[in-house]
């Protein structure tokens, strides 16, 4: 037992030999994508009439890159540098490697000032001060001996001194970028390849910082019958990439309708630091007791061969926001915009939008998806009646009704597609133009259910209603109630009436037909124009089953 105890540890120790340590595993860096896909997730707790805040957006990208990498045979780390910032890395998930996924990590720390001193320690830098009895540069070699956590000592041929105390201009001078740092956010996992080669893998993760919205123009046509119109309606899609990084050339998707979202993301995706670097003088002579001077400002990015790719925009940069088109006249650009395809994801909406995006870096785009060009619609008023009023036609004084702009979402009233929620500008045309009517938002309609939009209060319909005397009911309880609309159109129009809540009464309406719609039991009346016409029904109390 003996022995086989001692062959059994020696064949452990030789198995433990033949396994590579992970500091000798050799670094491949994947190549930039070659394809990218962008899918976009609204933030589920932004309101429709909410407009998005480009400081904190809190929406989501689903981001799928396709890399190049040559991996040596055995274990190797691949890097991916460029990933988006507010990656969640717990979400990262590599395809396509020959081994698979030994194991995931992020870099934490970008390339700055301060992470630079700290991946020299004990090697050499160049520093570079005028000097100040003939005023030229002299530059000569010194090791660094602290971290830049409170101040830089190096060691000259001078001794020890602290970088920027000398009162003296200083410029640091870096032979190359320690192994590690990356001035953009870097994705590395460990693999292992029993032959080696050149493969294509997939990096699908999901970020934070994005954010999109739908708005709508529709252009009312010049042909119309009473309230009756037909419209073009052109929906235009904001992106929103709070991000450092770009993602070019991207196939780009949009998941519409409210998605349930129960972690905490934000918190998830902490973002890799660049940290600056703060230099801290002591008194001279001293190092200890007495008060201490302000810190030296932050450190300007000291140089280093070869320089590194520029640092990405600081919170609070945004490029201009970029249209392709104008929202003045959509109908004159109708031959180049181009169509979202729509395909069901459960119960929410995925947009295909066809072609080729850039989601820029801190940036706001615009690009049409959606462009129908004869939808039919018409214009509803609405008002509503209190059970419990009391009315005196000749001393009372009517409310304004609402305007909805009605129709419903399907093929043959010219629409039949998904419409994500957003905002809706409505233009009408004039003598002078086509000149802005309306403002209103959008909740998400799927095909076949009914579009109701409230336009406002209306100038030229009102309504009184109520109980039209103080009689009681009569025995069977039913009670008189009367409505006395007024149309200062020069045309009919049609007004929906509620008359009371689904299930809380009986309404008998002479000739109308009483439907329930949004909850309320309602009727739709025609006023004639330019008059005032009296609507007189009964109600009582609907019975308890």
């Amino acid at each position: 037992m003996r022995r086989a105890a001692i062959w059994l540890s020696s064949a452990a120790l030789v198995a433990a030999a033949l396994v590579p340590p992970a500091w000798a595993r050799e670094v491949v860096d994947a190549s930039a994508p070659v394809d990218l896909a962008v899918t976009i997730y609204r933030d589920p707790d932004r309101d429709p009439e909410e407009e998005l805040d480009p400081e904190y957006p809190g929406g989501l990208a689903m981001i799928s890159e396709t890399r190049r990498v040559t991996l040596p045979k055995g274990e190797s780390t691949i890097r991916f540098e460029g990933v988006a910032e507010g990656m969640i890395g717990v979400s990262a998930i590599v395809t396509g490697l020959p081994g698979g996924t030994i194991e995931k990590n992020r870099n934490a720390q970008l390339l700055s000032p301060a992470s630079l001193v700290d991946g020299t320690l004990g090697n050499r830098v160049t520093i570079t001060r005028m000097n100040p009895a003939t005023g030229q540069q002299v530059s000569e070699r010194a090791v660094v001996r602290t971290r830049a956590d409170g101040g830089v000592v190096l060691e000259t041929s001078q001794g020890f001194e602290a970088v920027q105390c000398s009162g003296l201009p200083e410029t640091l001078a870096y032979d190359r970028v320690p192994a590690g740092l990356s001035p953009r956010p870097v994705f590395s996992v460990d693999t292992r390849s029993d032959e080696g080669g050149t493969f294509d893998v997939t990096l699908t993760y999901l970020a934070w910082g994005f954010d999109w919205q739908a708005d709508y123009v529709g252009t009312m046509t010049e042909k119309q019958s009473g309230d009756e119109f037909e419209m073009g309606l052109l929906s235009w899609l904001t992106l929103l990439n709070d991000n450092g990084q770009s993602f070019d050339n991207a196939r780009l998707q949009i998941i519409a309708g409210r998605h349930n979202v129960e972690s905490d993301y934000e918190s998830l995706a902490d973002p890799p630091v660049a940290e600056e670097l703060w230099l801290t003088c002591y008194p001279l002579g001293r190092t200890g007791g007495g008060a201490i001077p302000p810190p030296v400002p932050p450190m300007e990015m000291p140089v280093f061969a070869p320089p590194p790719a520029p640092m990405v925009a600081m919170e609070g940069e945004y490029d201009a926001i970029v249209v392709t088109g104008t929202m003045r006249a959509p109908q004159m650009m109708r031959s180049a915009v181009v169509t979202a395809e729509e395909e069901d994801l459960g119960d929410l909406k995925l947009f295909r939008v066809p072609g080729r995006v850039n989601v820029s870096a801190k940036g706001m785009k615009q690009v049409a998806f959606l462009d129908k060009e004869a939808v039919k619609a018409r214009f509803l008023y609405q008002a509503e009646c209190d059970a419990y009023n009391w009315i005196y036609p000749e001393d009372d004084e009517p409310d304004a009704a609402s305007l909805l702009l009605v129709t419903k979402n399907e093929e043959k009233k010219g629409l039949g597609v998904a419409l994500p929620q957003g905002q809706l500008a409505l233009f009408e045309p004039t003598t002078r133009g086509d000149q802005l009517a309306a403002e209103t938002t959008l909740r998400d309609y799927a095909r076949g259910q009914d579009v109701e939009l409230e336009l406002g209060t209306s100038g030229q319909v009102f309504a009184l209603c109520g109980h039209p005397d103080k009689r009681p009911s009569d025995s069977r309880g039913w009670t008189k109630m009367q409505a006395h609309i007024t149309n200062a159109n020069p045309h009919p129009v049609k007004l929906r009436l509620q008359v009371g809540y689904a299930g809380e009464y009986e309404i008998r309406f002479p000739r109308h037909k009483v439907e329930v719609k949004n909850g309320y039991q309602t009727v739709e009346l025609t006023v004639p124009a330019n008059g005032t016409k009296v609507f007189d029904w009964k109600l009582r109390e609907a019975a308890d089953e």
